[in-house]
């Protein structure tokens, strides 16, 4: 579903990453550990494609995003990415339900099927009685649920997650946890986590540990 191959970045004069290769299968839920200042939030943003390799390839689902136009390559994003935050980055000024239509209307879904999706998607996260709530009137963990929730309705193809439970406490973040795998079962859809959290890294199907830019064998 996706592949990497001989990804390298580097700012400056400062190599980042040292020529990355990997695979995601669909269905798969992926995590990246390793210490600050491995890499992994870097290769989660080029993965994710809102950066650019220095050299490598990234293919989703048989397309090469890095070749796409500017303008195709934001729809494509749009399309078959999602991203999970350490802080939600929820728009305070729109409602939940709001907030998780956004990208939908963003893709040119109309508004009245734009909120049944997410209407749809608060339900299957037991968020339904929040729908007209703000943000700052949702805890921490609702918030982060929402931020999944947004995440998920244009049904990409894989999910980036970047220290999505290290703003939680620790039963909100067991929550979030659990939330992954089941979303990962029901919707069978794939996940790739960046974390610092060994008890998440160690409940996912692979966990690959990031050192000096490399992942290690």
């Amino acid at each position: 579903m996706l592949t990497a191959s001989g990804i390298t970045k580097s700012y400056d004069d400062l190599q980042i990453l040292k020529g990355i290769n990997l695979s995601i299968q669909d269905s798969e839920v992926v995590s990246i550990v390793g210490a600050s200042g491995a890499g992994k939030t870097t290769l989660l943003q080029i993965l994710g494609t809102l950066d650019r390799p220095d050299q490598g390839e990234v293919i989703i689902n048989g397309i090469h995003p890095f070749n796409l136009s500017a303008k195709k390559l934001s729809a494509f994003r749009n399309r078959s990415v999602g991203f999970v935050f350490q802080f939600h980055q929820l728009l305070p000024e729109f409602t939940a339900l709001e907030n998780i239509a956004l990208p939908a209307l963003i893709k040119g879904l109309n508004h009245k099927d734009a909120t049944t999706e997410a209407g749809k998607l608060l339900d299957l996260l037991g968020l339904a009685d929040r729908a007209k709530h703000m943000p700052n009137q949702l805890s921490g963990g609702e918030q982060q649920r929402i931020a999944v929730a947004r995440s998920l309705i244009n049904r990409p193809d894989v999910i980036f997650a970047d220290e999505p439970s290290g703003n939680l406490d620790s039963k909100n973040s067991n929550e979030l946890h659990q939330l992954f795998f089941r979303l990962r079962n029901e919707l069978k859809q794939s996940f790739i986590i960046v974390t610092h959290n060994e008890e998440l890294a160690n409940m996912t199907d692979r966990k690959l540990t990031m050192r000096d830019g490399l992942i290690l064998e």
